[in-house]
């Protein structure tokens, strides 16, 4: 019999997350070590009554890949994941890993030139979902590698995991919307702000916003979720920021990122470990120096950097910035085959002021 929390984090997921209807074509993308998920997965999307396929994959194909690809095989687009993601009405990855490490020794130019690649399939998919043909979720799935990661055993790994989506609870369907309401106050607040200023340790940068719209962030897109989030006006960006966590880019370590902005523009940019990866993901394109999202997060429920963005960037208490790729739903003009989100602690002398006035300080919202 399958954990009950695995079950109804499933049917999160198809029901709510990506609001499976009848006769949607549902992929659902995984690693082989993701099969419990799926299968309930699989499951929830046949009771609906859409048309499931699975993708599943192997660790070691990433490993020989970077290892063995030639500089054509590295930049070549696959029609046959072109068609999936011209097609599909709901696209479902399972966040799990084997070795988060595996990507250690790949080289930041290979990286870079594999990310390029992606720009074709990244605008279809910023077309579809802005237009809302194609919705999408990623979902986690307990596996040792991010319990690891996390500092944590399994089984205090697979707490953590349901706890955060609330897949703990008997209704998680009912829990999500209850957060949707609260964030949707916070997103009342913002409401015809122009202007937004970040003030913390080696921070000071301040961008416009006005003409964005914020998206509350409610279970639809991400599990766990809990942030809500915008998009500066690409050359509104201002000032210096110095993100207290590592940035996680497939896997690489980026420490103790300092960015300075300048008319919306990366001019410097330092990291104590990782600077030259850190250098090569702002070359990727035009719009990989630039930011595409600004976001706060809320979920309570997570207490602890567990170096899984997925988790991370939801941490009460934080801010996160993403170079890079921005929504459309917010009204992002910024396009980037990246999207790279870093982190923020603001519980200690973090403070946010919207149009001069002061809205959070030292992790919460003053209001």
């Amino acid at each position: 019999m399958a954990d009950p929390r695995i079950e109804r984090l499933a049917r999160l997921a198809v029901r709510y997350s990506v609001n499976t209807k009848k006769g949607d074509e549902v992929m659902i993308v995984t690693g082989i070590e993701g099969a419990p998920l799926v299968r309930e997965l699989y499951r929830e999307a046949l009771d609906v009554g859409a048309y499931p396929m699975v993708m599943a994959g192997f660790d070691f194909t990433n490993d020989l890949f970077f290892k063995h690809a030639s500089d054509d095989q590295l930049q070549h687009v696959s029609p046959f994941r072109k068609f999936m993601y011209e097609k599909v009405d709901a696209l479902i990855s399972v966040a799990m890993d084997t070795n988060t490490r595996s990507m250690s020794n790949v080289a930041p130019e290979r990286m870079r030139q594999m990310s390029v690649s992606r720009t074709e399939i990244m605008k279809i998919f910023n077309e579809r979902t802005e237009k809302r043909e194609l919705n999408w979720v990623a979902v986690p799935f307990p596996c040792n590698a991010y319990a690891q990661e996390g500092n944590m055993s399994l089984i205090d790994y697979e707490d953590f995991v349901y706890s955060s989506c609330l897949a703990d609870k008997p209704d998680p369907i009912k829990e999500w919307q209850k957060v949707a309401k609260l964030q949707e106050k916070i997103i009342a607040s913002l409401k015809g702000v122009s202007e937004l200023r970040f003030l913390g340790q080696d921070t000071d940068i301040a961008m416009r916003i006005e003409g964005r719209r914020w998206e509350n962030c409610k279970g639809e897109k991400n599990l766990p979720d809990g942030e809500v989030f915008t998009a500066p006006i690409e050359d509104s960006v201002n000032g210096e920021i110095r993100f207290t966590y590592p940035g996680i880019f497939m896997g690489r370590e980026i420490e103790d990122i300092r960015l300075t902005f300048r008319k919306g523009k990366v001019v410097k940019a330092q990291a104590a470990k990782g600077e030259e990866l850190l250098r090569e993901l702002l070359k990727a394109d035009p719009g990989a120096c630039r930011l595409g999202e600004v976001a706060i997060g809320t979920n309570p429920g997570i207490t602890r950097f567990t170096k899984n963005m997925l988790f991370d960037e939801k941490m009460g208490g934080t801010i996160h910035m993403a170079l890079g790729n921005g929504y459309p739903e917010t009204g992002a003009k910024n396009f980037s085959v990246i999207h790279w989100d870093i982190l923020k602690d603001m519980k200690r002398n973090g403070r946010i002021y919207a149009d001069g006035d002061l809205i959070y300080e030292n992790g919460k919202f003053t209001g």
